[in-house]
């Protein structure tokens, strides 16, 4: 009798102790593809979470939606369905944190320095930390690039986009930005952009260059404007209340993998872009422009009154420390 308790002390114990070493699971859910730079971003932190932690952390990353679609993800996250997303920036202000709509608005940033004041600063952070009323923790931002316009006639001018139909994501801000230009702005779903392209519904659109390369855009395009008008980005977001109950080593060393994560995001997002506009060049079938300062300055004064027409929706002071981190001044153009 003393041997079987004896036995079975042991067997608990060994039970116990192997769940006690049993790795805390992170499912990082994410709709794209495993070799664009959120996939391979994604797969680093993983990596590098299992290591820095010796193994206490094991991150499962589900990309293309195998766990949920564009629209389900943010609800799974917020019922702990899944532990960690990166949604583009856009899909915040469903939630009510408006604010996150500052970065639809046109010419916000002049290149990926300014940008990164912002989203590396204290005005992102503070962005961030309006999402912890809705249960989520904001952990860092990651780049997709900044986008060009597209449309199968020159687009050198204001008046070139006038009575254009532009395909936009379903934004407040996008749509204001295109009837400024004088153009009809139409919301399409990204996967149906091609066909609509290729079939006259829509003539024209925006996007990073490796959006119009890979979903082969350009095939469909005959010209595109080096414009750098707008940015496209993800913010990094856990489960409050799950971050909050993670060990406070732990959660230390998991944000010293998103910090070297966010590094191989935005260093991957820059030299993708970069190679997929030389590859639509070198493919001919777009003309791609580089437009002068004078004209680069005329798109401006079209389409930064956007801001000031947007400022009671995203928030005036959300608008103004932005100018301040970057040095922006609109009335000096």
């Amino acid at each position: 009798m003393k041997k079987r308790s004896f036995l079975l002390a042991v067997a608990l114990s060994a039970s116990f102790g192997a769940y006690a070493q049993a790795p805390i699971v992170i499912k990082f859910s994410h709709v794209v593809a495993t070799d664009t730079p959120k996939g391979k971003a994604a797969d680093f932190f993983a990596k590098r979470a299992a290591e820095l932690t010796k193994g206490r952390v094991k991150v499962e990353v589900y990309p293309n939606s195998q766990l949920y679609k564009d629209k389900e993800e943010m609800e799974a996250l917020q019922l702990g369905s899944v532990q960690m997303l990166a949604p583009s920036l856009s899909k915040f202000a469903p939630l009510g944190v408006r604010e996150f709509e500052v970065f639809d608005l046109p010419y916000l940033f002049d290149n990926y320095d300014e940008l990164h004041k912002v989203t590396q600063g204290p005005v992102g952070k503070s962005l961030l930390d309006k999402l912890q009323p809705k249960g989520i923790t904001g952990l860092a931002y990651w780049d997709n690039g900044f986008k060009s316009f597209s449309a199968n006639r020159p687009l050198h001018a204001p008046a070139d986009f006038k009575g254009l139909k532009m395909r936009i994501q379903s934004s407040k801000v996008l749509d204001a930005q295109m009837r400024a230009l004088g153009a009809i702005p139409q919301v399409m779903a990204f996967s149906e952009v091609y066909q609509a392209l290729q079939t006259g519904v829509v003539d024209g659109t925006e996007n990073p260059h490796s959006n119009l390369y890979t979903q082969k855009m350009y095939e469909v395009q005959k010209d595109m404007t080096l414009s750098n008008h707008g940015y496209l980005g993800y913010a990094v977001v856990v489960n409050k209340k799950f971050w909050d109950g993670l060990p406070a080593d732990i959660r230390t060393e998991l944000n010293q993998a998103m910090t070297e994560a966010t590094k191989v995001a935005n260093d991957d997002a820059k030299q993708d872009n970069d190679n997929a506009l030389a590859k639509v060049k070198a493919s001919g079938k777009t003309n791609v422009y580089t437009p002068t300062d004078a004209e680069k300055t005329a798109l401006k004064k079209a389409l930064i009154p956007v801001h000031k027409q947007m400022a009671s929706r995203i928030g005036e002071d959300t608008i103004k420390a932005i100018y301040k981190e970057t040095g922006f001044d609109p009335s000096k153009l």
